[in-house]
């Protein structure tokens, strides 16, 4: 698919994401955070989205950027709540407040077969889950087709 417009997204790394490939390698994969960040990036030079990546251990600081992202130009949310996705009722309500669509990706499946729900789940466009880090790349891929979607939607209308 042919992209007329740059995109630009905003990546959120939640609690403890910052601590990738050395916590839990056997569930997690041993990619760092910071060899994803750097994989992501040239992915994203490759095919023409600027990407910024924010990474937080606090829900607060998650729902800060959200509110700041909205005045910055952003097209899309991407963010992986890790432990937010638990009980972040408040990071769930900004998820549902701003105009910027949501694509919510995990490494694991976890959330799925551990028993526990995810609540920010409920504000997402899309979800991606179970497939390593290549949940990143297959969420921003849907984020780039929602966008183009929603963009022949409104030269439609």
């Amino acid at each position: 698919m042919l992209r007329t417009v740059k995109r630009k997204l905003l990546l959120i790394q939640g609690a403890n994401m910052c601590y990738l490939g050395k916590r839990q390698p056997e569930v997690y994969g041993t990619t760092t955070a910071q060899e994803l960040d750097a994989a992501l990036q040239a992915h994203c030079r490759d095919i023409g989205v600027e990407l910024e990546i924010f990474y937080t251990n606090h829900e607060g600081e998650a729902i800060d950027r959200i509110y700041r992202a909205t005045g910055e130009g952003f097209d899309g949310l991407m963010m992986n709540p890790a432990g937010f996705q638990y009980c972040g009722f408040a990071l769930r309500d900004c998820l549902m407040a701003v105009p910027l669509p949501y694509v919510e990706v995990h490494i694991t499946k976890a959330s799925i077969t551990g028993g526990l729900n995810t609540v920010t789940a409920a504000a997402a466009k899309g979800y991606v889950c179970g497939f390593g880090i290549d949940s990143y790349f297959a969420g921003l891929d849907g984020m780039l087709r929602l966008l183009d979607r929603m963009n022949a939607a409104t030269a439609a209308s």
